[in-house]
């Protein structure tokens, strides 16, 4: 009967874990999953890489589409380390565009597109793609997302190399150093900051 108990608990113990492991996601009825957090936007690039940098944060678009695996790992397993996803909301205006998704977008240059017609405009062909944005608005003045981005996560990362990829855009200058050479020289320690959740199938 102790041992019946014991199994008991473990079992109880281990169900709150993986809850917590799942952050605070939620699946919207577009079928993407949507953190609080992501920033609620009127889609006017310009304005937003304007109110991201007056917040002292950087602007980076995240795509997403239904029935994306690895979208849900994003959200269920990265954002749910809390290191991560307090660095990411903290430094990062994040915007949510779903790859065949009707709403209108107006790019930085002004044009006015679905999102959909916004990713073939931009290259992104698969998800999750993550592309991050100056600092500077006057940087993205009268170009497109793809000519004003100043780098690309494409695909998934796990969480240690996903954190990696925000630092280095936040603390790195990506004109003179790639992320290969960043995470060369930073990888170990920024893989050392997060404690990594297991998330059960």
């Amino acid at each position: 009967m102790a041992v019946l108990r014991a199994l008991m608990a473990l079992l109880v113990l281990s169900a709150a874990g993986a809850g917590a492991a799942r952050g605070d996601a939620k699946l919207g009825e577009d079928g993407l999953y949507h953190q609080d957090w992501f920033l609620e936007s009127f889609l006017e690039l310009k304005d937003d890489i304007a109110e991201a940098k007056a917040a002292g944060k950087r602007l980076a678009v995240i795509w997403e589409q239904r029935g994306c695996g690895y979208c849900k790992d994003m959200h269920l397993v990265n954002f749910a380390v809390p290191p991560l996803a307090a660095y990411v909301r903290d430094n990062f205006a994040i915007i949510q565009l779903n790859l065949y998704g009707a709403r209108e977008v107006t790019d930085f240059d002004g044009k006015k597109l679905s999102e959909k017609e916004l990713a073939r405009r931009w290259g992104v062909h698969f998800t999750p793609t993550i592309m991050y944005f100056p600092d500077d608005p006057a940087a993205v003045a009268g170009k497109t997302g793809r000519d004003a981005e100043v780098a690309r996560m494409p695909g998934y990362f796990k969480p240690p190399t996903f954190l990696a990829m925000f630092k280095y855009v936040r603390e790195s200058d990506t004109a003179k150093e790639g992320f290969q050479e960043y995470l060369a020289r930073e990888g170990e320690r920024i893989g050392a900051e997060i404690d990594v959740p297991r998330r059960k199938r």
